[in-house]
């Protein structure tokens, strides 16, 4: 495969999962394959790996991974939560299931997907082209309150109010179009002072996170796909999602600290007669994050959150 990106916390999403000889992993998140690989490489010629990803041109670069690796390999060209409905359905058990959430970098890197502030592109924004609802769309069509609610909820911005009412006051003239467009409506939104303060950060990475995620309904399907993944994995599975963004990362960490959680009756009981055991070993008590040297390396590592746990086998009455 040639190169396009550099997995995030790869080595350490390997170390934690553990995926050996013979066991069936679930790549939730393909992207450009780097952790496919890797994970692909401990499964040997009598393991399978099974790939999801909404976006067209990952499947092409399963297309070239799937000829050099000597495990079974399949696609799943749709969402990760359709994906994993699909093979439960099935009736596949699974060993490690994994997500690299967000966007990949080869989908900001294309320049015509609209996924980055930094050059003037398409409003777009979409993992899965085909889909209508696209960045164009919900900037020009939804009501300035839904778009201050996106703003605040899925970017955390503290100016979402001010941003919504100079983008609606924009579109009024003409709808926008580009990535250009929206960054300048952002920042004549702000006041030069509120602008020095995101401290090197640009001022409209919190809009396009906020966008993206509407555009692609990224947190409804974390949310649906994590009990999916769950489900799917055997006893003894491993289960490890990195997260770029707290969204994401305390809807993670909260579903697994609820798998792991044993008895809830009140410590004074002598005996346990809520019946609730622990269906979850942690492997991560903190996020694992990049070290320095993998951030100097790969900047876009920085924001990177490793969560994992293991399914524990049901104890037998």
């Amino acid at each position: 495969m040639s190169p396009v990106h550099v997995p995030v916390l790869a080595g350490e999403l390997i170390d934690l999962t553990a995926p050996a000889r013979g066991e069936t992993a679930v790549d939730c998140t393909f992207g450009a394959g780097g952790h496919a690989r890797l994970v692909a490489d401990r499964l040997g010629s009598t393991g399978t790996l099974v790939c999801i990803d909404r976006d067209p041109a990952a499947e092409a670069r399963f297309e070239e991974l799937a000829a050099e690796v000597a495990c079974e390999t399949r696609f799943l060209r749709m969402d990760y939560t359709e994906g994993l409905a699909v093979l439960i359905e099935e009736g596949v058990g699974a060993d490690v299931v994994y997500l690299d959430l967000g966007i990949s970098s080869m989908q900001v890197d294309a320049r015509e997907r609209g996924f980055s502030y930094s050059y003037d592109a398409p409003l777009d924004m979409r993992m899965d082209p085909s889909q209508e609802l696209d960045a164009r769309v919900v900037l020009n069509n939804w009501d300035e309150r839904q778009l201050a609610q996106i703003f605040r909820r899925y970017g955390e911005d503290p100016n979402a109010r001010r941003i919504a009412r100079e983008i609606v006051r924009r579109r009024r003239r003409a709808p926008l179009q580009t990535t250009g467009e929206l960054v300048e409506a952002i920042e004549a939104a702000l006041p030069a002072a509120v602008r020095r303060r995101f401290g090197g950060g640009h001022p409209a990475k919190r809009v396009f996170q906020a966008v993206r995620i509407a555009v692609n309904g990224e947190l409804d399907s974390l949310d649906r796909a994590l009990p999916l993944a769950w489900e799917l994995l055997r006893p003894g599975g491993r289960l490890a999602a990195i997260s770029f963004h707290s969204l994401e990362d305390r809807r993670v960490k909260r579903f697994l600290a609820e798998r792991a959680r044993g008895c809830v009756c009140p410590p004074d009981f002598p005996v346990c007669v809520c019946g609730h055991e622990a269906e979850a070993e942690l492997l991560t008590g903190r996020p694992v994050a990049p070290t320095p040297g993998e951030v100097a390396q790969n900047p876009r590592a920085k924001s990177g959150r490793l969560r994992a746990a293991r399914r524990i086998a049901p104890v037998e009455s």
